[in-house]
C-alpha cells in the first residue's frame, strides 16, 4: 500500500496549478495523493485528516500568504488528533517579500510544520524528506 498525503492551499489560494504540479511530483515520487484543491479551510482539511489518516501534509501556497494563513492553519490543524503528530510541510510563497522567507520559515516550523520551503531550490530537499516519510510507512505497515 502506498503511503497517503494529503495536498492543500491555504484558504485563501485559489490557485490550482501548484497543485496539480505537487500532485504529479508526489504521485510519481510512489505516494497516492488527495488533492484537496485550493481555497481549502480548516474544518475541510481536519475532516479529511479523519477520514484518509495520512502519512504526511503539503501545503503549496503561491499567493504571498503561506506565513500568515499557513501559520493559523497548523495551529489549527494540530488541535485534530488525526493530525496532531502527521508531519506537515509548506512551500511555495510564504510572503510577498522573498527576501524575509528564510525567516518565516523558521517561524513556521516553530510553529509546527516540519520543515518549510521559501525558495525554488527546495526540490531536491523536499525529495529527501519525502524519501523519509515512504520508508516511514513501510516499518509502519511490515510491524504491524
Amino acid at each position: 500500500m502506498k503511503p497517503v498525503i494529503l495536498l492543500t492551499t491555504v484558504p485563501s489560494d485559489a490557485h490550482n496549478w501548484n497543485l496539480i504540479f505537487m500532485q504529479l511530483l508526489l504521485e510519481e515520487s510512489g505516494f497516492t495523493v488527495v488533492n484537496l484543491g485550493p481555497c481549502v479551510p480548516p474544518a475541510l482539511l481536519a475532516e479529511a485528516g479523519r477520514a484518509h489518516q495520512p502519512d504526511a501534509v503539503v501545503v503549496s501556497t503561491i499567493n504571498g500568504h503561506g506565513f500568515i494563513e499557513g501559520k493559523a492553519l497548523i495551529e489549527e490543524a494540530r488541535r485534530e488528533p488525526a493530525l496532531a503528530e502527521t508531519p506537515f510541510f509548506i512551500g511555495g510563497k510564504l510572503s510577498t517579500d522573498a527576501t524575509l522567507s528564510h525567516l518565516y520559515a523558521l517561524e513556521l516550523e516553530q510553529a509546527g510544520y516540519f520543515k518549510a520551503f521559501g525558495s525554488d531550490a527546495a526540490l531536491q530537499e523536499f525529495a529527501h524528506y519525502l524519501e523519509q516519510i515512504r520508508a516511514r510507512a513501510q516499518e509502519r505497515v511490515s510491524v504491524g
